[in-house]
Formats: structure tokens, sequence, C-alpha cells
């Protein structure tokens, strides 16, 4: 007879310190989900508690977007931006419940903070930037692009030096040099953002929750209740953010 096969003994979830993240962002995602469509199933004309606290949230995220971008353009950012702000904070608050990262699976623990997961803050900043570049063609349209390659200034003082202007002509060369060079840097900003928005929620959120561990671990009790409400305060500031 032929010998059995034998059984898999390799790690049976190789990639688990990722997938965990994604099962903490499903949560964060049903959490909010439930919120909202328990808040909205049965509306009333008077709000009234759960639809009453909802209704806060909106207003609020509304108006504090409103205030800088103006009311046309604020109800454009608004899905973008409160989705990714109460994403972030969901995945952070969701993460200071007692409990959350003892249970293990494997060695490993079976619920982590997806805000410090690399691909999750990574991807909150390719959504941004899509969004800003969209927003950009939305407003201006093709003259959007002159924000990167502005080359008028530059041609114009060719021109003015080819028809014998010569002061007129270097000057608007001179000005249209330093204008595409300002372009070039508008277009490495636009792509750094992305890398600041990624290493910024990603780093602070590693650092409180390691922090938090490091002070249940030392200082049992008080001392990790106050870094739990300053882990808290940072969760709501990082996803403002």
């Amino acid at each position: 007879h032929p010998p059995h096969p034998q059984l898999p003994t390799e790690h049976p979830f190789p990639n688990l310190p990722i997938t965990n993240t994604m099962i903490t962002a499903w949560i964060s995602i049903l959490v909010l989900f439930g919120l909202f469509f328990a808040a909205t199933r049965k509306m009333k004309l008077v709000p009234s508690g759960l639809q009453n606290f909802v209704e806060f949230i909106y207003e609020t995220a509304a108006n504090f977007i409103e205030d800088p971008a103006g009311k046309e353009h604020g109800r454009w950012f608004f899905p973008i931006c409160t989705t990714i702000f109460l994403f972030v904070l969901a995945n952070a608050w969701i993460n200071l419940l007692p409990g959350f990262e003892t249970i293990k699976m494997n060695g490993e623990p079976l619920l982590r903070n997806a805000n410090t997961d690399m691909n999750v803050p990574l991807m909150l900043a390719v959504v941004s930037f899509i969004s800003v570049e969209y927003w950009g063609f939305k407003a201006k349209g093709a003259r959007y692009l002159e924000t990167f390659f502005n080359f008028k200034p530059l041609g114009l003082g060719f021109k003015h030096l080819f028809t014998g202007k010569i002061k007129a002509g270097f000057g608007g060369i001179f000005n249209g040099i330093i204008l595409a060079f300002a372009g070039i840097l508008e277009i490495l900003s636009h792509f750094i953002r992305m890398v600041s928005f990624t290493f910024r929620l990603f780093g602070n959120m590693l650092a409180g929750a390691i922090l938090t561990l490091i002070m249940i671990f030392l200082i049992p009790w008080v001392i990790p209740s106050i870094f739990y409400g300053l882990e808290a305060f940072f969760g709501f500031v990082q996803a403002m953010i």
C-alpha cells in the first residue's frame, strides 16, 4: 500500500498578523453600520435617543468641514472625510476594550488594532490622495493641471525676448522657471502627503498601543487607566487629522 499522506505541519495561518487587523477593521465597519442603521431605522421628526446622538455627529462633522471649505465644497468632502474619521476612531477605541488582544490563536492575538497595520493607514492615504485630485479636477476642470504645470509665464517670457523686449523677456523667463520648479514641488508634496498620512497614523497608533501595554505590565490598575484615557483622546485626534 502507498504510504499515508503527511498532514501539513506548517502554520495554518501564516498571515495571521495581517488578517487579525482585517477582522478588527470589519468589526469596526459592522459596529458603525449597526449604529447608523439602528438610529435611522425608525426616524422621527423630533429626534430622541440614538437618532439624536447620530444627528449630533452628523451636524458636528458637517459644520466642522463646511466652516473652512464652504457649504458647496463641504458637501463634496463630507462623505469621504466623515467616513475616514469614524473608521479610524472606531479602530482606535475598539482596541481599548478590556481583553481585546488576549484572545489568541496559535500564539498570535486574534484581534489587533487595524490602525497599527501599515496597510490600513496606507489604504486611507491612497483614498485621500485620489479624492483630493478628483475634487481638484471637479472644481477647476482642466485648469487644475496649472497647479502642477504652469508654463505660461515661461512661454510669455520667451515671446517678449524674441520680440525685442529684453528686460520683460528675462523677467518672464525667470518667473517662469520659478513657477515650473514650484509645480514640481507641488507634485512631490501631493505624493509625499500619502507617506506622511500613512506613517503619522501608523506611528502614533502603534506607539500608543505599545506604551499602554508596557504600563499595564509595569504598573497595573491606576497608571494604565490614565494612559487608556490618553490613548482614547489621541485616537480621536488622529481621526480628526
